[in-house]
């Protein structure tokens, strides 16, 4: 079991019921997408898998571990997840090289984590990542010198380095062409599949999800809609949970495609 969620539920200090009553669980090597509308509560439900956020109600399990034990505990088992952001929190002045570097900082002991942010100790490991990206070019360029899909493309090749247990990816291709945007959560859903890792990722782009990933969970007011392999999920539910959107439209397609900024992109080969 990588993790298991039993009547989850997360509360804000100003009363917003962030979720509600969330159970979940994912067995090892599974790829799932979360789906549903803007404020629907997918990042919070990745924060929480995650263990950024605790929850205020329920249980849970991640990768074995409760993640209310010691502050050792928790981070060490955070070393073993693996986030991408749908912004990468890099520092602007940091080299691409020492931001993919630090994706190992949980795993080294302290002595390498400190020699690497004065000489980077792996870097024919960083730009082997940074090839799959398309960026193997920009190994020493500073990070504020990259356009926001480019840093969201680091941030990817940060958790390909890092090779964690459970991948999770919160809007990973929003700033991507529809071309490199295929592309990449190819690589995402290839990377986890050859290392028996968990990817869980939020997506807006609905066809690239039902073409791409193995089970689809619908997330709509902080509780889940459905929860169903891809190709089980119908138009009908998809209309239903993105009813409140101004453009429903955008979630369907009678054709295997996805739909990022207006444009409408087959999405073969995902499969």
């Amino acid at each position: 079991m990588s993790f298991l969620l039993q009547e989850v539920g997360l509360t804000h200090s100003n009363g917003h019921v962030a979720l509600a009553a969330i159970t979940l669980r994912a067995h090892q090597g599974e790829n799932i997408a979360l789906i549903g509308p803007s404020g629907a509560g997918k990042t919070t439900l990745l924060n929480t898998i995650g263990t950024a956020l605790l929850p205020t109600a329920g249980t849970m399990t991640v990768l074995g571990q409760q993640p209310k034990a010691s502050a050792r505990a928790l981070r060490q088992l955070r070393a073993l997840i693996g986030t991408v952001h749908q912004a990468a929190p890099i520092p602007a002045r940091q080299r691409v090289v020492t931001a993919i570097l630090a994706g190992k900082l949980g795993q080294w002991p302290v002595w390498k984590s400190l020699a690497s942010l004065i000489y980077p100790q792996d870097m024919a490991g960083a730009r082997q990542v940074l090839e799959r990206v398309h960026l193997g070019e920009k190994l020493f360029v500073r990070c504020d010198q990259l356009s926001g899909g480019q840093l969201q493309r680091i941030g990817i090749a940060r958790v390909l380095y890092q090779e964690a247990q459970l991948i999770l990816a919160d809007e990973p291709v929003s700033a991507l062409d529809p071309t490199l945007a295929l592309d990449t959560v190819q690589l995402l859903v290839q990377e986890a599949k050859a290392r028996n890792a968990t990817l869980v990722a939020s997506l807006h782009a609905v066809d690239l999800a039902r073409s791409c990933f193995d089970r689809l969970v619908g997330i709509r007011d902080g509780r889940i809609a459905f929860d169903l392999p891809a190709h089980a999920v119908t138009d009908a539910q998809l209309q239903t949970l993105y009813a409140a959107e101004t453009a429903p439209a955008e979630t369907v397609h009678p054709q295997p495609s996805f739909l990022v900024d207006g444009q409408v992109m087959p999405a073969h080969g995902c499969r």
